[in-house]
């Protein structure tokens, strides 16, 4: 089986997005300082590399392809905890002329890049006519999922990432909207 256009389109953003992404964290592994998120950066990585070398296979060889991703495992040893008060972000002042990136800059920037490709993967696997890559895209979608969880706890944590929880009053007006359908 072929690749379609459509395919090769995907997978030719995809990979370009991926070369972004693996150049961004070769940077930001070297200038990380808190041990913490360099230890998931540091774990992340290969694993972007081997996203990057399978795409590279299926445009070179889409029936030798081998199309598996190992898709890593939500961890939610870094911060989980059961979210039920409003938890500020400290202020941040954007920084107009950068030499190097803070620790903070370094998470928003890879956590907006994982929940860009996360968005391009799930569009790209719906289109997908080839079973092999519909899965390995659903993979990828999984395997971003997974990782921006990670960075979005470690932002949390530092009070880098506002957590805003829904009151009662909110809530309770949203569930008047919509009752459950008895079959």
């Amino acid at each position: 089986m072929k690749l379609t256009i459509c395919e090769l389109s995907y997978l030719n953003e995809l990979i370009s997005s991926c070369v972004n992404t693996i150049t961004c964290l070769s940077l930001f592994r070297n200038q990380v300082r808190d041990a913490e998120l360099k230890n998931i950066l540091d774990t992340q990585f290969p694993i972007h590399v081997e996203d990057y070398n399978l795409k590279v296979e299926f445009v070179k060889d889409v029936e030798k392809a081998s199309g598996r991703l190992n898709v890593p495992q939500l961890n939610t040893s870094i911060f989980s905890k059961d979210i039920n008060e409003t938890q500020g972000a400290t202020p941040v002042t954007v920084n107009t002329n950068v030499q190097t990136l803070n620790d903070r800059e370094i998470a928003l920037s890879y956590f907006l890049t994982l929940k860009r490709a996360g968005k391009e993967y799930a569009i790209a696997s719906m289109e997908a006519t080839n079973p092999k890559l519909r899965q390995f895209l659903k993979d990828a979608y999984t395997m971003s999922c997974n990782h921006s969880f990670e960075i979005y706890e470690w932002m949390a944590k530092h009070q880098y990432y506002p957590i805003i929880v829904a009151d009662g009053c909110q809530t309770g007006e949203i569930a008047k909207i919509y009752n459950v359908i008895d079959l």
